[in-house]
């Protein structure tokens, strides 16, 4: 069982709810509760964003709800054509399913039969809920804010391995195809993870200017960093598929093939480190023109019996990982220039940190 920041977050959020309607005197406090579980969110911006839409969705349905108390009753068809009503408002709005489904418990909760006066009621009941709602916004922005800027490149590092791992399995001939065929699904749906991700750390939101700027040069070189591994799994996805074709390759083409593939996947380890400063910072050139060369020389043997290949499906193979070199090429440059521009060894510190508690 793994508890995460947003499962104490969401505990303590309904534990500040209740007490803040218990504090208050405030009937069936539950009521904060339920909405400080739905007004929780992963992120501090995404929370900003929630309580704007909560707060108008729950004006909505109070204003909704005590109408049609006032005019129609308290009848249940009366509560389902209220609930109806808030629904097609909120859609219509573009508003979150968690901030709909604040609104219509706020509309059941003031529509429930009570012996008090009616617009007293609605008025506890509406502050109730906008207790629950204000406690969620104020854990998640105050107890432990998410750091996801480490979870994104350790996600990046550990998905980048495990797919190298398995193109120097390729070059070893020592992969089960039908296995390989599972992993490359589930590196697919670990791609997805990553994008998501990738969102989260895009939405959080920097307050001072320079942090702004080194943000956005991070957004870009987090960007390259997927697109690289994107490519890198293009490259395991063209050798699975091709593997009996490999096989009858030449022997000296298929060295050059894998031969390239080895300083590729070098290269791109040795960036990973580069980044978080845990590596030597070799010129780019040095790898540039090795990688040219060997590019080069792959391509002088694509022809080296005068004839092309017979599967015309190895072009598609070269050229992954021609444009998987492309990548590597380009993320390397970015990350020069973020070095020049700034040093930021907060993140290095955080993965020693968390390396050191793991040991």
């Amino acid at each position: 069982m793994k508890l995460g920041a947003r499962i104490f977050k969401t505990g303590i959020a309904v534990a500040l709810a209740l007490f803040l309607a218990a504090l208050f005197h405030f009937p069936s406090p539950v009521f904060a509760g339920i909405s400080a579980v739905f007004a929780m969110q992963p992120t501090i911006y995404r929370s900003y964003l929630s309580l704007i839409e909560q707060v108008q969705a729950n004006v909505i349905g109070a204003l909704f709800a005590i109408a049609a108390v006032l005019i129609l009753g308290r009848d249940p068809l009366v509560v389902g054509l209220t609930l109806m009503v808030v629904i097609a408002l909120c859609l219509k709005m573009r508003l979150e399913s968690s901030t709909i489904s604040v609104a219509l418990v706020t509309v059941i909760a003031i529509m429930e039969y009570t012996d008090r006066q009616f617009i007293e009621f609605a008025a506890i009941r509406f502050l109730t809920i906008m207790f629950g709602i204000f406690a969620a916004f104020l854990v998640n922005l105050i107890f432990l804010p998410p750091k996801y800027e480490k979870k994104l490149y350790e996600k990046i590092r550990d998905e980048t391995e495990a797919i190298l791992k398995w193109i120097r399995l390729c070059q070893q001939q020592a992969t089960d195809h039908h296995h390989l065929k599972d992993e490359i699904e589930t590196l697919h749906e670990e791609m997805t993870k990553l994008e998501h991700l990738y969102l989260m750390y895009k939405e959080e939101r920097t307050y001072f200017r320079r942090q702004r700027f080194q943000k956005s040069r991070k957004l870009v070189l987090y960007r390259q960093m997927i697109a690289s591994a994107d490519r890198a799994l293009s490259v395991l996805k063209w050798l699975h598929r091709l593997e009996n074709e490999l096989g009858r390759l030449s022997d000296p083409f298929r060295h050059a093939i894998f031969l390239h593939l080895g300083s590729l996947i070098g290269y791109h380890e040795q960036m990973l480190l580069k980044f978080v400063h845990q590596a030597k910072p070799l010129p780019h050139h040095m790898w540039a023109e090795g990688i040219d060369r060997e590019r080069g020389q792959l391509a002088s043997m694509i022809y080296a019996d005068g004839q092309p290949p017979s599967d015309y499906r190895l072009f598609s193979l070269l050229g992954a990982i021609i444009d998987y070199g492309d990548r590597l090429e380009h993320l390397d440059k970015l990350i020069d220039s973020f070095h020049h521009y700034h040093y930021d060894d907060e993140l290095a510190k955080q993965l020693e940190k968390s390396a050191g508690g793991r040991s």
